[in-house]
Parts: structure tokens; C-alpha cells; sequence
């Protein structure tokens, strides 16, 4: 008996020096040693950060100044949930869910920014994934405009500048459109986006055309030019002075569409509008020299350029 104990204790002792000298090895076969399987399975359960944990699609590939640029984020599954954030500078931009572990942000630029490197993060799940995009310089023309006696050194009242800003401001969550938008009126382009102006011989600092410009006739039709919400209806009479007669439409997710300088409405603040639904007409209402529909694209606060949301649609 007692040799038989001393043998075991030996056999033990052998057992647990050749244990310490072992170095376990990530291999699977490691496993099938049942003496060591306790010992050698926290190593296996310890998940590493997987590779490319966050991974980001911009377009357009080369975005000029007045671009909205998109940022696609997919997120690995293994990171923890949460929002996904992109910063900007000082600015950070909610990006929103458009599928399972895929989100989507934008960007908006404009004529009074410098072209050149803007430097992106996105983080979500305690990840953070940075980049660079270069953002192209545009030149935009210089229009002189002759306001009439009458409209020259017209100003907003302040319900006007309020109810403008909160229109602005305005991010839900819900996305209502879907492809490529209308074009809201089928006249002319008489002034396209982003064009600096002299009024009446001065020169507007810190002003640029914050959308495009449709000459049409007076009562020709406005449409929609994509779904929406109507959340902004300002006339004449409450004292839109410089907008004119105002329809503003929330397309969700941080995009909104404003309609400007109409003669009539036919929405009101509330209702679902669908893409082509007539909501107005052209007219020459507030600061205008004459008929024309102007349309103004918001994107997270700022005015970019509508066209090329007609051209492919931002998804």
C-alpha cells in the first residue's frame, strides 16, 4: 500500500513539474489532452478585437465644395452595441441605422468652407476608426442683382429667422425618401447653388445662393421633390418678408427641402407629402425680382447642393 502511495504522489509530483514547464499552444489538438482541457480553455475563449472592426464606404469618390458627402459604416457584430458617431472638427454627425451593422451618415459642405484634407472619425462599440477625405475646390460665379425700389434692403422679422432656423435645425429619425429626388419644378435653371452676389452694388459677405433657381410662371406647379413631412408653412401675411410665401418639407434622418418665394400653398403644416405631390406654385413673393421657384436643400443644418440628389439620390 505504501509503496503503491509513494509511487502516486511521485507520479503527481512528475505530473505537475511537466505542467509547469508546458506552455500551451493555440492549437486545437491541445484540447484533446483531458488533464489539461481546464486549464488550456480560457485560452481558447479569449476573443481578440476582430480585424477591420469598423469599415467605411465614402462617396462621392472626389466631393467638391457643396457636396454632401456620404459615410456607409459597417460594424462588425462582435462590437458592443451603441450609437455610431462621426466627428468633423467640432462637429459630430448621428449616423443612422440603414440595415443589420450598417449605418449611414452625412456630411454636408459648403462654398464658404476651404477645399482641402477633412479628417473623419467614426467611432461606435469603443472602436474608433479615423480617415481622410479630400474635398475639392469649385469655383462658384458672382451675380450682381438689381433688387427694385421697394425689396432693396429687405430683413427678415424675427419670426421669420426663427421659424427658419428651427426648419434647419430639425433632425428625426425617421427616412422618408427613398432614390434619387424630383426636380420640383420643370422651368429653367435660371441660377444654380452657391453663387456670391452683389445687391444693389454691395457685396454680401458670408452669402452664397443656398439652393437652385427654377424661372417659371407665375402659378406653375411646385411639386415635393421627395416624401416627407411638411413642418414649415410661413406666408407673406405672418411675416415672411424675405423668404415670401414658404413650404418646408423634413425628408428625415437631418434632410429637409425648402420651397421659397411661392404665390399660393396648397399643404399645411402636418401633412405627409408624397414625391411629385403638388404642394404650391411659383410665384414672386418676398426678396424676388421676379417668378421663380427657389429650392433650398438642408443637410444636417447646412445648405448643399440639391442637383446631385437628383442625379443618383443619396441613400
Amino acid at each position: 500500500m505504501t509503496t503503491q502511495n509513494n509511487t502516486t504522489v511521485s507520479e503527481n509530483q512528475s505530473l505537475a513539474s511537466k505542467f509547469k514547464a508546458f506552455k500551451p499552444q493555440r492549437h486545437a489538438s491541445i484540447l484533446a489532452l483531458g488533464v489539461f482541457a481546464a486549464f488550456t480553455l480560457p485560452v481558447a475563449l479569449t476573443a481578440q478585437q476582430p480585424q477591420d472592426a469598423l469599415q467605411v464606404q465614402v462617396s462621392p469618390k472626389n466631393p467638391r465644395l457643396g457636396d454632401t458627402i456620404s459615410l456607409m459604416v459597417t460594424r462588425n457584430s462582435a462590437l458592443n452595441s451603441g450609437d455610431v458617431a462621426v466627428t468633423v472638427g467640432k462637429d459630430t454627425f448621428k449616423a443612422f441605422q440603414v440595415a443589420p451593422n450598417k449605418y449611414r451618415a452625412f456630411i454636408p459642405t459648403t462654398p464658404l468652407e476651404k477645399p482641402g484634407t477633412r479628417a473623419i472619425k467614426v467611432s461606435a462599440g469603443g472602436e474608433t476608426e479615423s480617415l481622410s477625405v479630400q474635398v475639392a475646390n469649385r469655383k462658384f460665379p458672382i451675380q450682381r442683382i438689381n433688387l427694385p425700389p421697394g425689396k432693396a434692403g429687405v430683413k427678415a422679422t424675427q419670426l421669420e429667422l426663427r421659424r427658419a432656423r428651427e426648419f434647419r435645425e430639425t433632425v428625426t429619425p425617421e427616412k422618408f425618401w427613398d432614390g434619387p429626388f424630383l426636380h420640383p419644378n420643370t422651368g429653367r435653371k435660371s441660377t444654380p447653388y452657391g453663387v456670391r452676389r452683389y445687391y444693389n452694388g454691395v457685396f454680401a459677405q458670408d452669402y452664397y445662393h443656398r439652393g437652385a433657381d427654377y424661372a417659371s410662371p407665375t402659378g406653375s406647379p411646385v411639386i415635393a421633390p421627395a416624401p416627407g413631412r411638411v413642418i414649415l408653412v410661413g406666408r407673406v401675411s405672418q411675416g415672411f418678408r424675405v423668404h415670401g410665401n414658404t413650404v418646408g418639407i423634413d425628408h428625415g434622418q437631418g434632410v429637409s427641402s425648402i420651397l421659397i418665394h411661392l404665390n399660393s400653398i396648397n399643404v399645411k403644416e402636418g401633412d405627409m407629402v408624397k414625391a411629385g405631390q403638388k404642394v404650391g406654385t411659383v410665384g414672386s413673393t418676398g426678396a424676388s425680382t421676379g417668378p421663380h421657384l427657389h429650392w433650398g436643400l438642408y443637410v444636417n443644418g447646412k445648405s448643399v447642393d440639391p442637383i446631385p440628389w437628383t442625379n443618383t439620390g443619396l441613400e
